[in-house]
């Protein structure tokens, strides 16, 4: 199994397009296999988003309905509603996994993989890459 870890910075950005790195690996690795991507953080997630055509705003807009940054969470330690935070990954996992062909990420037209996260307290991320040949 080949592996690449890389280091992210996410800030105060909510969504972050990763797909390029994704697919740079893979090309590096060569081959028909499954590309297993993997966020080793209790805050943050993976998703398959459309990106630039309203989508990513949409989710973000969204996790605020659906997770609200206010005091009604348990956990409380950080900013405050950090605690939804916490809850984020039940929602959007934290891996994902892509076939790859020929070297070549096998998405969809309008799919890119996106990091979700919405805990700017910790903006330093790492980003696990695996690749199984098949």
């Amino acid at each position: 199994m080949e592996r690449r870890t890389e280091r992210l910075r996410t800030g105060d950005r909510r969504i972050t397009d990763v797909t390029d790195r994704c697919a740079r690996f893979a090309r590096e690795v060569g081959g028909d296999g499954l590309l297993h991507v993997f966020l080793p953080h209790a805050t943050a997630g993976l998703a398959l988003l459309e990106t630039g055509a309203g989508s990513d705003q949409d989710l973000a807009d969204h996790l605020d309905d659906l997770l609200p940054r206010d005091d009604r969470w348990r956990h409380r330690h950080g900013a405050p509603g950090h605690g939804a935070d916490h809850v984020l990954p039940a929602f959007i996992a934290p891996s994902l996994t892509v076939p790859v062909d020929g070297g070549q990420l096998a998405l969809g037209t309008w799919q890119s993989i996106v990091v979700v996260d919405t805990n700017a307290d910790n903006p330093d991320r790492t980003l696990r890459l695996s690749f199984l040949r098949g």
